[in-house]
């Protein structure tokens, strides 16, 4: 019997995602091939790992051993990477970030901090706040790295996916579309939405719902800060669309209720913009994979 290290990255990315097909994206295969995977490991054992009819799938008790191991070796396989890194003499440089959304705050810092830790040679900066300009500040050298949901796909940038996350409706538990699963752009041409303050342009719920319906609100309230536009929309003051993993804290406090926008909702992906000169850069691909796994370890309802 021998483990290698693809097996225990696939047993624990079925765990993190919670499907195989999640899974198989994460790690760049098809379903088939991870199928696959798993099938051969489990023969060369001779012993079930996971019981794949449950929604998400359960690991056997032979299954939990080798995750076990998995959460040992591969953390373990990362710090000795970072290092062999730094031996080479690939961890000067800076990185200085700047956000395009006001509800990513919370999950970067966590981030920020592991990897003030782990790469401590590197220049860390980052400008809080929300920035409309940062991917031009990008190219201009001000940045090196841009949390945004709205790429412009210059052609010196990339943009690295870091998670999708569906933009749902949050509606007081009175109001009179608490009672739907889902809502209609039609339903907001009478409502007050609640945004941050930043162009309608560049908001999901304009840019992937209302604008292609040429539906307008009836009128726009901003706020800074999201407690309060929670407040405001228990309250009956109007409703708002936020990140369903920014939602999940006041759905579960009871305060409010959230709605899919259309039948099928609507998903959207964050994204880290950086210049594509600087892909190969060690310690900012180390970040990325920071940010990638304190994500999907953290928040809820993303993919």
């Amino acid at each position: 019997m021998q483990l290698d290290l693809r097996q225990l990255r696939t047993l624990a990315a079925i765990r993190d995602t919670g499907s195989l097909a999640a899974a198989a994206d994460r790690l760049h295969l098809t379903q088939s091939a991870l199928s696959h995977q798993l099938k051969d490991l489990e023969s060369s054992l001779d012993l079930t790992l996971l019981v794949r009819k449950t929604r998400p799938p359960r690991f056997t008790k032979a299954g939990e051993r080798l995750l076990a191991l998995a959460d040992v070796v591969l953390p373990a396989i990362r710090d000795a990477e970072r290092d062999l890194t730094r031996i080479s003499g690939g961890q000067a440089g800076r990185l200085i970030l700047a956000i395009e959304c006001h509800s990513c705050f919370e999950w970067l810092m966590p981030t920020l901090n592991q990897f003030r830790d782990d790469w401590p040679e590197v220049e860390l900066d980052f400008h809080s706040g929300f920035h409309g300009d940062a991917q031009d500040r990008l190219l201009s050298r001000e940045l090196d790295l841009v949390v945004t949901s709205n790429p412009n796909h210059h052609p010196d940038l990339s943009f690295i996916p870091l998670f999708d996350y569906e933009s749902v409706l949050v509606v007081g538990k009175q109001h009179a579309l608490a009672v739907k699963s889902f809502v209609d752009a039609e339903d907001l041409r009478t409502e007050t939405l609640i945004t941050y303050p930043v162009d309608s342009e560049r908001l999901d719920v304009f840019q992937h719902f209302l604008t292609p319906a040429h539906i307008k609100p009836a009128q726009i309230r901003t706020s800074e800060l999201t407690l309060m536009m929670m407040q405001l929309v228990a309250s009956g003051r109007g409703v708002c669309a936020l990140p369903n993993w920014v939602a999940v804290e006041y759905l579960v406090r009871d305060w409010v209720k959230a709605l899919s926008l259309g039948e099928s909702g609507v998903w959207c992906t964050l994204y880290a913009a950086i210049r594509a000169e600087d892909e190969d850069i060690a310690f900012l691909q180390d970040f990325l994979t920071t940010a990638r796994t304190s994500c999907l370890n953290t928040l809820k309802g993303i993919r």
